[in-house]
């Protein structure tokens, strides 16, 4: 077998285990304030800023407006935000906040740091996070203008 083809040297392998993983880890402290993982996504970029159209949390979230739309869709039913026509530009779907999900920003404030006790290793610490992150930035960046048409 060729070396290049082993599962052992994949890095693509490596990135959809840990996601998968994390994901996982996620699970049980999101379910407890009743979001699912691409739902908290959501919830964070609301969070930073409120009263986003649609199509800039889809590119926040390097997804395509129609996943998106679907997933904000549920969220407005479960009561967490509410889609609205823009004042300005009537073809644009204005994002906010509910008082309900304004409220459960405060309930997932722990979770950031119940991960990081989850995902704790040794080569991962405060002093090597910001060149992880950089690496990982830079990572989905280059793959992100490589896959645009």
């Amino acid at each position: 077998m060729k070396e290049q083809l082993k599962l052992e040297n994949q890095l693509c392998f490596r990135l959809y285990t840990a996601s998968r993983l994390i994901t996982q880890a996620y699970h049980p402290l999101l379910s407890r304030i009743g979001l699912t993982y691409p739902q908290y996504l959501v919830m964070m970029v609301l969070w930073e800023q409120d009263g986003q159209p649609v199509n800039d949390i889809a590119k926040r979230l390097y997804l395509e407006t129609n996943t998106v739309t679907p997933l904000l869709k549920r969220m407005e039913a479960e009561g967490f935000l509410k889609r609205e026509k823009g004042r300005e530009d009537g073809r644009k779907v204005i994002v906010s906040l509910t008082p309900k999900g304004k409220a459960l920003e405060k309930q997932a404030a722990c979770i950031p740091f119940e991960i990081s006790g989850a995902a704790a290793c040794r080569s991962i610490t405060e002093e090597t996070a910001p060149e992880l992150y950089r690496t990982m930035d830079d990572l989905i960046e280059t793959l992100n203008r490589s896959l645009l048409p």
